[in-house]
């Protein structure tokens, strides 16, 4: 049989259309390259074997002149094999971007949850001898609601729309097969909205008509996709709510949030008439067993949920329930605490489990569940249940310090799990805990699903350096390395996470196995899924081991500069007065004032030309850091430390190790130095003519081209809808990339992207967005209201449109019109910090704004402890709240 691939695109000068074709012998793509056949279309024929009765799968890609490919959005289109007296098929396609937005309706919140009961179906005559078949999608029909087609000709109706065809639906696509071997061509047809109940055509496309080249032939059949109808596909809006887990709060729980508790967020969404939850990272983060570890983006494993969010009773089952009455006076009394005390939580929890699972044991090795779940998850269930035991019996994860297995070797670690080393009871009580995790997270998103709620996750963009992942691949991360963000409003100083940055092109190699294991892994539990910090996709804030705050970073990977442009723009080129700590007496005297002689005799040495400079116990953050942690920690060391790392960080340049002709990262805010400010006015001119150079121009086509090598492939691997945390210092190509992909963009009112505005309005956020007041990293709305008096002042004025001084605190109906901006956004999702949702009401928000936070970026030791003020249930009773909520939900057409 031959096939005949037709497909409309109007390519760029350079580009070239490809067919990936997918037999059925084969998992991977055929890639054949098409021809260009006239100003509208692209073809190529191939020969296809029709005994086998097979489907045929394929999809469109564009090739760029460098090479560079980009799929299509489709992944439906199919030609079924079975006509066997069938000569030939024409395929005549649209081309569906990857970022139409229609694309994000058939993701499965939509598919699954949200749009999954709007499908309304018709009974149709089968036409025989049929030589068309048109396929089209429209994600947003209403109940009751179906297609027809309507066009020039006897067959479908001479544009008369009760004697139009209907068409029914199959997969995503809405169907019909019809002979039109007698009409006209170039045939003109269009599609239309039928009510199936009210028994009338609702609506037909506007617009040019939809145009059939050629006719049919006998011993033929022709097979059009016409990618989307062209109706209003932009319409549909939700409204979610963001919490995490630990600060959910039920009679039940036990001093934090459990997955357990989702079921009664869920019965209030419903009820308040929110679609989606948002939580924050729910992997084990246990590395210290203190509340360092209440941090949730430095998780221990990136597939291992974390032990605090279990349900002790759903564990303990009648059976087992007498163990847990002892402690019912410690569960009320950690409940009742305003706060999270993680370490005694854990502790107990911990405790707890280890007695339910010696009393059960036994049979949980025998349950098929059980069984069928370790099989699945074994990849990264059996090193992680060897890593948590050795990290317990050496007291660190820190694997360099262990005197076994220090170097991950998967046959020595399967010989360590086996049931016959003394160990194994440690090590089932591992696996015993992740079942009954899985079980609890699972039963909770089907509750939620149940309820018509979108249960959206969050994945952290770093693994902890002492994890099971490094330990199982360190190849995979640049553990000199610590990723982190540049300097921001919230953080002056950058920000360093401590995370090794990854080593991409190591991941390559297998084709990102590990990430796409990773969404694999979130799919089993989530509909959507946030990606935090999404630019460490292009590049990533990278600060060397060796220094502790971010602004020591620079980005990676980045196009340096070079010595040869400092002496193109003739600026005087000394090496060491760029990239050595800047530092004169008057500098010494303005950092420490009337401490400056003691930090320069115990601190510094004199150099040959007399200017001081650090000794070589002091020259970078990580050695300051270190011998201050055993001084004591008062007002004055603490000065002398900050002192010295700004001594440190006193540079306008970093230069690149290695061999080669000596290349530099700037400094970011060099300009803040008084290492730059000591310099001429025509050097500083030409340096600062440099900088915006290398951050703002040189580097974008770089990091796109970056960015396509990764990000791509690994939205292909799964079809949750995916959100980006695209916040911060963003390059152009951020946001040109996530539209072209269809990645929803993350827009904040105090934090516009646009940097001639001071705020950015919900009204002007694109489609494909979430928009919020505020995120987890961020103050709430009131507590936002209170940091900065004159601006505050100017958003009361300019963005809520009110007369006079703006009040002091942010009032109940302040809070509401902020919300209501939001709500009545163009964006696809509005989401809010429950925190902001409880602001509308005076009686329901917290009497202190500063409790209301979750976590301060800028602050290393925050311990994350937040908690809802009252339970679950309580909020549930309060029907005249969750009644105003639905109502501003509904009137906002959300």
């Amino acid at each position: 049989m031959k096939l005949n691939f037709y497909i409309r695109y109007r390519t760029e000068f350079g580009q070239s259309l490809l067919l990936n074709l997918f037999r059925p012998d084969s998992a991977e793509a055929e890639v054949i390259p098409m021809s260009y056949f006239d100003h509208e279309f692209w073809q190529v024929s191939l020969e296809a074997d029709a005994t086998r009765g097979d489907e045929i799968r394929y999809r469109y890609a564009v090739q760029a002149k460098d090479n560079t490919r980009i799929l299509e959005g489709e992944k439906d289109r199919l030609i079924d094999m079975s006509h066997e007296t069938l000569k030939e098929i024409d395929i005549i396609d649209t081309w569906n971007d990857e970022g139409a937005f229609e694309n994000a309706f058939y993701t499965t919140p939509f598919t699954k949850i949200l749009l999954a009961d709007q499908v309304a179906s018709i009974k149709t005559k089968t036409v025989k001898n049929s030589t068309h078949t048109f396929r089209v999608k429209a994600p947003l029909l209403q109940k009751n609601e179906v297609l027809y087609i309507t066009g020039g000709g006897s067959v479908l109706g001479d544009w008369h729309a009760p004697d139009a065809k209907f068409l029914t639906i199959s997969g995503n696509w809405w169907t019909v097969s019809l002979n039109i071997l007698q009409e006209n061509f170039p045939l003109h047809y269009k599609y239309g909205i039928y009510n199936i109940k009210s028994k009338e055509a609702v609506s037909v496309e506007t617009g040019e008509n939809r145009q059939l080249p050629g006719n049919a032939a006998h011993h033929s059949q022709t097979i059009v996709h016409d990618g989307f109808v062209r109706f209003a596909n932009n319409t549909w809006k939700g409204a979610g709510l963001a919490i995490p887990v630990f600060s959910l709060k039920s009679k039940n729980s036990f001093g934090v949030g459990e997955f357990a508790d989702l079921a009664l967020m869920a019965d209030w969404a419903k009820e308040a008439g929110i679609r989606l939850i948002q939580l924050l990272p729910i992997n084990d983060t246990t590395a210290t067993f203190t509340a360092a570890d209440s941090y949730p983006y430095a998780a221990i494993s990136a597939f291992a949920l974390h032990p605090i969010y279990i349900c002790l009773e759903k564990v303990a089952g009648k059976k087992q329930a007498g163990i847990l009455k002892p402690l019912k006076k410690k569960k009320k009394q950690l409940n009742d605490l305003p706060e999270l005390d993680y370490e005694e939580v854990m502790k107990v929890k911990l405790e707890a489990l280890k007695e339910i699972f010696l009393a059960q044991k036994d049979d949980y090795l025998d349950n098929a569940d059980f069984y069928q779940f370790f099989q699945k998850n074994r990849h990264w269930l059996v090193p992680y249940a060897a890593f948590c035991h050795l990290r317990d019996k050496y007291g660190t994860p820190d694997s360099s310090k262990w005197k076994m297995h220090a170097v991950y070797n998967e046959e020595a670690i399967d010989k360590f799990v086996a049931p016959r080393g003394r160990h194994y009871e440690d090590i089932l009580f591992r696996y015993f805990i992740q079942f009954h995790l899985h079980l609890q997270l699972s039963d909770a998103t089907d509750y939620a699903h149940k309820k018509g709620i979108v249960v959206k996750g969050d994945i952290p963009i770093g693994v902890y350096r002492y994890s099971c992942d490094t330990w199982m691949s360190p190849e995979l991360y640049h553990m000199d390395l610590q990723a982190g963000a540049p300097p921001d409003d919230f953080a002056v100083k950058g920000q360093n996470w401590g995370f090794p940055t990854y080593n991409w092109p190591e991941m390559a190699k297998t084709n990102f196995d590990w990430w796409r294991r990773r969404f694999e892994q979130m799919s089993n539990y989530f509909d959507a899924f946030r990606i935090d910090h999404i630019l460490g996709f292009f590049r990533i804030w990278s600060v060397p081991i060796e220094q502790v705050e971010g602004i020591m970073g620079h980005f990676e990977p980045a196009i340096p500069v070079y010595a040869k442009e400092f002496l193109e723009r003739n600026i005087p080129f000394n090496v060491d007065r760029y990239t050595q700590p800047y530092i004169t007496p008057e500098i010494l005297a303005d950092v420490f004032g009337d401490q400056a002689g003691e930090v320069q005799h115990e601190y510094l040495d004199q150099q040959e030309d007399g200017s001081p400079q650090l000794k070589l116990l002091f020259n970078t953050q990580q050695k300051i850091a270190a011998f201050f942690k055993d001084r004591p920690n008062d007002d004055n060391q603490r000065k002398i430390r900050t002192g010295l790392f700004d001594l440190v960080s006193n540079v306008v340049l970093f230069a690149v190790p290695g061999a080669g002709e000596a290349r530099f990262h700037f400094r970011i805010d060099m300009q803040k130095t008084s290492s730059y400010a000591n310099l001429d006015g025509q050097t500083k001119y030409q340096l600062q003519d440099l900088y915006i150079n290398y951050f703002y121009r040189r580097q974008n086509d770089f990091w796109k081209k970056i960015a396509l090598q990764k990000l791509p492939a690994l939205k292909e691997s799964t079809n949750m809808l995916i959100c980006g945390e695209d916040l911060g210092m963003v390059p152009e190509s951020v946001p040109e990339m996530m539209q072209q992909l269809g990645i929803l963009s993350l827009e904040i009112q105090r934090m516009p992207k646009d940097p001639t505005r001071e705020f950015f309005h919900p009204g002007d956020a694109p489609y494909l967005s979430v928009v919020m007041p505020s995120t987890h990293d961020m103050s709430t709305i009131r507590g936002w209201w209170q940091e900065d008096r004159a601006r505050t002042y100017r958003f009361f004025n300019n963005e809520l449109g009110q007369w006079g001084e703006a009040p002091e605190t942010c009032e109940p109906w302040i809070n509401k019109a902020i919300i209501l901006q939001h709500l009545y956004s163009p964006a696809m999702w509005s989401i809010f910090q429950l925190q902001d949702l409880l602001g509308m009401n005076e009686n329901l928000r917290k009497e202190n704004v500063d409790e209301e936070r979750i976590n301060i970026p800028a602050d290393p030791n925050h311990f994350w402890g937040y908690r809802l003020q009252f339970p679950l249930e309580q909020l549930l009773k309060e029907k005249d709240f969750t009644r105003m909520i639905r109502s501003a939900i509904e009137a906002s057409g959300r």
